[in-house]
């Protein structure tokens, strides 16, 4: 088993990454591949699944996003590949903020995030979560990087951000700072 994997990046693909250890590419499947630059070093928390039919790998910037995403995928009903674009949307804190409050609108806002599933989340999850520890991390802290991962992962182009990342203020909560920034697009 794999806690995690240092090497350099060489490679982004839509959905995952390859990343070199040693002369080794690992094919690493991650939320949002765009927050990785090729030819940088990286320290990647791994998650592997091996199944019948599959021996993949799941990465994650923070030990706080896979610890997340193990109690993700613990939920029945929602496997690994639903489970990234979780990631890749929302912040650690807000999913865990919309979890603990049954917040199902919220939860239903993800792809292939229903009602029926929504609900399954709030009830194998409320109450387990506090044991992550999301203080305040590098990766955690609010940035116009995030917000821009954000918006990208909803199918906005980087070139339309660029003027409404600028208004936008990064003080804020990201959710907050989504709002804001979905409001200045649709003008």
């Amino acid at each position: 088993m794999y806690d995690y994997i240092k090497g350099t990046i060489t490679c982004l693909k839509n959905n995952a990454i390859v990343l070199d250890n040693n002369g080794v590419g690992y094919l690493i499947y991650v939320s949002n591949p765009y927050s990785f630059e090729v030819g940088q070093e990286y320290k990647v928390f791994i998650y592997q699944k091996v199944a019948e039919d599959e021996n993949s790998l799941y990465g994650f910037k923070t030990n706080e996003e896979k610890d997340l995403f193990l109690k993700l995928i613990s939920v029945k009903g929602l496997g690994c590949k639903m489970a990234l674009p979780i990631l890749a949307v929302g912040s650690i804190n807000g999913i865990m903020d919309a979890i603990e409050r049954e917040n199902v609108l919220y939860l239903k806002k993800f792809p292939k995030i229903g009602d029926k599933l929504a609900k399954q989340i709030v009830l194998d999850l409320k109450g387990k979560l506090e044991f992550i520890g999301v203080g305040i991390s590098e990766d955690e802290v609010t940035t116009e990087n995030e917000l821009k991962e954000v918006l990208i992962g909803l199918g906005y182009k980087e070139k339309e951000l660029k003027p409404v990342l600028a208004k936008v203020n990064t003080s804020l909560p990201i959710e907050e700072q989504v709002k804001d920034a979905l409001k200045l697009l649709l003008r």
